[in-house]
């Protein structure tokens, strides 16, 4: 009954977007993973903006369905911190260099790959940094016209809750991946990127997979 409730709550909360059959699990072919990593100028979405994406769907069962990756000239790039700059590489002549698209070029070819990989799929938007990411993509989305919410699901899937529920109650995506024998993503800034990080999403999403089932057949 509750979650009847839920999911009718959601559904009138948000005509445009298609939900999907709920639980996933009983319909599995009708949801993906949309798997996403983003690198940005900072740490506030709406100041501070996305300067790479990448992305790649897959069915629940993390088979892949189809990746993406752009990189986007910020409006205000006097606004991206050393910090990030230290972590993600980014410099405006760099960035040219490497042909990075303006926000409304980036948008339109995102929701064309979206369009193409989902199908008729519901995406559950998927992440290490769960809300970081997807704030960052609506401001984006959101700058040009179109939102978040007509293009994925409502949940989020948020990996490190994912690895604390199969018992690894680490935060840090190092600690996460030792425990399960992943290699940490790289820590080059040259080498780190959104595609670099969705890349390791999915290692981590299929690990933890792999250790959720054998701990279902320990149990068995």
């Amino acid at each position: 009954m509750i979650r009847s409730l839920i999911a009718a709550f959601l559904l009138a909360t948000a005509p445009t977007l298609a939900q999907g059959a709920f639980p996933p699990q009983e319909n599995r072919e009708a949801w993906g993973l949309a798997i996403v990593d983003v690198e940005t100028t900072g740490l506030e979405a709406g100041h501070h903006e996305m300067i790479d994406l990448g992305a790649i769907y897959t069915d629940l069962d993390g088979n892949e369905l189809g990746r993406f990756f752009i990189r986007i000239h910020p409006d205000h790039p006097e606004r991206a911190t050393e910090f990030v700059r230290s972590i993600n590489g980014f410099d405006e002549e760099r960035w040219t260099e490497l042909e990075a698209l303006t926000g409304a070029d980036a948008v339109e070819r995102f929701l064309a790959f979206h369009a193409e990989a989902s199908g008729e799929r519901t995406m559950l938007f998927t992440a290490y940094n769960a809300w970081f990411d997807r704030n960052f993509l609506d401001a984006l989305l959101q700058q040009h016209g179109e939102s978040f919410r007509d293009h994925f699901t409502y949940f989020l899937l948020d990996l490190p809750s994912l690895a604390w529920g199969a018992g690894i109650p680490d935060m840090m995506n190092a600690d996460v991946a030792g425990a399960l024998g992943l290699e940490a993503e790289t820590s080059d800034p040259l080498e780190h990127t959104g595609l670099s990080g969705a890349e390791w999403n999915l290692a981590l999403y299929r690990a933890l997979q792999a250790r959720i089932a054998a701990q279902a057949g320990a149990g068995d």
